[in-house]
């Protein structure tokens, strides 16, 4: 019996989120907001719209989300000089304090993962979901109309 590939990543995917979600909840954040910090250390100096795609949000959702930061102090909108209309989000010194914890979390959670595997083993693994991520992001679509 042929092991069903896109059934593992999918289950794996949920059960990372579900335990990062667990853990996160222990410093009082939701995953989402934890998700949106982290991304605001990793690509700084963006717009909403930014983020809202990068953590799969709705823009109205993370409008939300961001008011809920700024309400703590870990998240500030500024101006964007390029586009009037748009605000750039940032993360505040404050934030530090939630972010190294984060970080933490995140370490924690992907040596949990990796738990049992070899140096090699990881390095495979790495190299075979990132071709899986180039064939999923690759424009198929456009394939198929060539291919009639």
């Amino acid at each position: 019996m042929q092991t069903n590939i896109g059934y593992l990543l999918s289950d794996s995917g949920r059960l990372l989120r579900r335990t990062f979600d667990e853990r996160v909840r222990s410093l009082g954040l939701t995953a989402v907001q934890a998700r949106l910090l982290l991304s605001l250390e990793k690509f700084p100096d963006n717009n909403q719209a930014f983020y809202a795609e990068r953590i799969e949000v709705e823009p109205i959702t993370l409008t939300r989300i961001v008011d809920r930061l700024e309400e703590t102090g870990w998240v500030e909108r500024v101006a964007d000089p390029a586009d009037r209309r748009a605000r750039l989000l940032h993360l505040t010194d404050k934030s530090r304090e939630i972010v190294e914890p984060l970080r933490r979390i995140v370490d924690g959670l992907v040596a949990d993962m990796a738990e049992g595997l070899s140096a090699d083993e990881r390095d495979t693994l790495a190299a075979l979901l990132e071709k899986v991520s180039a064939n999923l992001s690759a424009d198929r679509s456009m394939k198929d109309v060539a291919n009639g």
